[in-house]
């Protein structure tokens, strides 16, 4: 796939670091970007580098970027039991969602 596809399918992710804090982004593959953070590449997070082991724990797919972002920044301003609550709803569905089904108030 091409970088900067219009219509490639975006997703918001949320990782857990070893000591427990909770990063949140956005990208086109969770693989690929989760792999970055984990071996600490140039384009991983500096938020994460040493931080490690990583735990993926939360991933939702939504329609492109502009969506991707406007969510990314409304999980953002959760509070971390808002965050925990919302990962604990997402691992007892035991997949990833999408945005229809998945509120922020």
């Amino acid at each position: 796939m091409p970088k900067n596809n219009a219509n490639a399918g975006w997703y918001l992710y949320i990782i857990r670091c070893a000591n427990s804090h909770l990063y949140t982004g956005i990208t086109t593959d969770i693989a690929r970007r989760f792999a970055e953070h984990q071996t600490g590449s140039p384009k991983a997070a500096k938020y994460l580098k040493g931080k490690g082991p990583l735990t993926l724990v939360y991933q939702e797919s939504l329609a492109d970027r502009s969506e991707a972002s406007k969510r990314e920044s409304a999980i953002k301003k959760l509070s971390r039991q808002q965050k925990l609550v919302l990962i604990e709803q997402h691992q007892r569905l035991g997949r990833h969602s999408t945005s229809d089904n998945m509120l922020v108030e």
